[in-house]
Order: structure tokens, then C-alpha cells, then sequence
């Protein structure tokens, strides 16, 4: 975690939550400037996922109470897939990955998946892996 990013959690402007507005983060991931794989469709298939628990959402609230930053995905056992992220305050999709990577250890939650490597998500840590090496942590996670 880069100092200014620790330096913006303990300053304590933003409250994090989990599950507590699922169809709305997947709602504003769905709105992208240049267009998004988040269609209608996916949305009624993600939600009715976090109805029978598959699918999770971190939520970024600020001081006032809105909805700021968060993202959401799936779990299958010990892994968690994110799928997608979104923020309307700087570093707010940092720290709802943040939220998740603390999370996860205390959930039984060994392996998150970003899928796609990005500079942003370098700078919190995240690796590309050999697919090889990423079928293991898969098998672990699943056992």
C-alpha cells in the first residue's frame, strides 16, 4: 500500500461496506465513458448471483453519505473474482480492493483474481502469474 493511499484511509473521509449496495456498484461500473461489457443482461445475471450469495460488492462511502467508489465480483470458495471497479472520488476504487484484500484472509479467501493487469492495479500489488502457476492457486483455492 503506497503511503499516500494509507495516508488517505487513516485520514477516515470514507466508510467501506460489504454487500450494502450491490446493484448499484454494478451500476456505476456499467458506466463507461467508452463503453462497457456490463450490459443489461450481465446486470440481471450478476444480481440474481448476489441473491444466492455467489456475488459480492465493496462499497466506498463519503462523510455525506454517497456512494463513492467500489467493486464487485464473484466467490467460489477460497477465490474471489473481481470483475470490475469504479470511483468518483480519487483512490475510492483503491480502497474498496484495499477493503477486499483485508478482508479476504479473515473469509477463507486465499486468491484474488483481477484479471487483467493494469498499472493501477500494479501499484496495489497485484501480479501477473503463469497460467500454469495461476491453475494451482485456482485448485488450492477451490479445496
Amino acid at each position: 500500500v503506497s503511503r499516500r493511499l494509507a495516508r488517505r484511509v487513516r485520514q477516515g473521509r470514507f466508510r467501506v461496506t460489504l454487500d450494502a449496495a450491490f446493484p448499484q456498484v454494478i451500476a456505476a461500473c456499467a458506466v463507461r465513458p467508452e463503453g462497457t461489457w456490463i450490459t443489461p443482461g450481465i446486470m440481471r445475471a450478476y444480481l440474481r448471483l448476489h441473491i444466492l450469495g455467489w456475488a459480492h460488492s465493496f462499497e466506498v462511502w463519503n462523510l455525506e453519505g454517497a456512494l463513492v467508489g467500489g467493486l464487485y465480483g464473484l466467490r467460489v470458495d477460497g477465490l474471489f473474482g473481481a470483475e470490475s471497479m469504479f470511483h468518483r472520488a480519487p483512490d475510492a476504487s483503491k480502497i474498496a480492493l484495499l477493503a477486499l484484500c483485508r478482508y479476504a484472509p479473515r473469509a477463507g479467501i486465499s486468491l484474488i483474481d483481477v484479471q487483467l493487469p493494469t498499472p493501477h492495479l500494479d501499484s496495489l500489488g497485484a501480479e501477473a502469474i503463469p497460467r500454469d502457476r495461476y491453475l494451482e492457486l485456482v485448485a488450492a483455492a477451490r479445496s
